[in-house]
């Protein structure tokens, strides 16, 4: 749909990388971080490796890239709009997403404090909190039958979210419609956290 989109390939963990790819890219005033890992475990069974692999995705790399992202718009001087995708799993534990539900919630105040160390250089920082989406990686987590039934029978509009649910959501929480709205988490999640 935008031709004149360039697409970087970086492994979000290696910190240099990152910095010498978003370092020669730009300039910026909108920035999603939408990467994210979801190794589910029950808590007794964490591994390190998992533990260390979702902070470092979940959480470490939001951090990172937002740090270089809200360095360029601040050198710029224009306003900027930052979105993290969190989840409802910040709000609700859910049985083995031990580590999930941990990062996310960190990600959740992460975006706080970021609103408000970034408010007075004109960058909104906000995050949306998605049921499950019928992505690659939730259809992966959710294809048990059983499985979903239950989580589905807790969202009083009785479906998982779509990708365009999430999209749509995040598009407004980079315009100017939602230019007053800053360190706030959209929930998209059906109701899932008012049953």
């Amino acid at each position: 749909q935008c031709p004149g989109i360039e697409t970087l390939c970086v492994d979000l963990a290696d910190w240099e990388a990152v910095e010498a790819a978003l370092g020669a890219a730009g300039p910026f005033e909108l920035l999603v971080n939408n990467a994210a890992v979801a190794e589910l475990q029950p808590f007794l069974q964490v591994t390190r490796s998992a533990l260390q692999r979702s902070l470092d995705v979940n959480f470490g790399a939001v951090l990172h890239v937002s740090q270089i992202v809200a360095r360029q718009m601040i050198a710029q001087g224009v306003p900027g709009a930052i979105v993290n995708v969190s989840s409802q799993a910040s709000k609700r534990a859910l049985r083995d997403h031990a580590v999930y539900c941990s990062t996310k919630s960190a990600l959740d105040m992460l975006s706080k404090v970021m609103a408000m160390e970034l408010g007075p250089h004109k960058i909104r920082v906000n995050t949306v909190n998605p049921t499950v989406v019928m992505t690659d990686m939730g259809r992966i987590n959710w294809s048990d039958p059983q499985k979903s039934a239950a989580m589905i029978n807790r969202i009083p509009l009785g479906k998982f979210a779509e990708v365009d649910d999430v999209v749509n959501s995040i598009l407004f929480l980079l315009s100017d419609k939602s230019a007053m709205t800053t360190g706030s988490s959209l929930m998209i999640d059906g109701g899932f956290l008012v049953s």
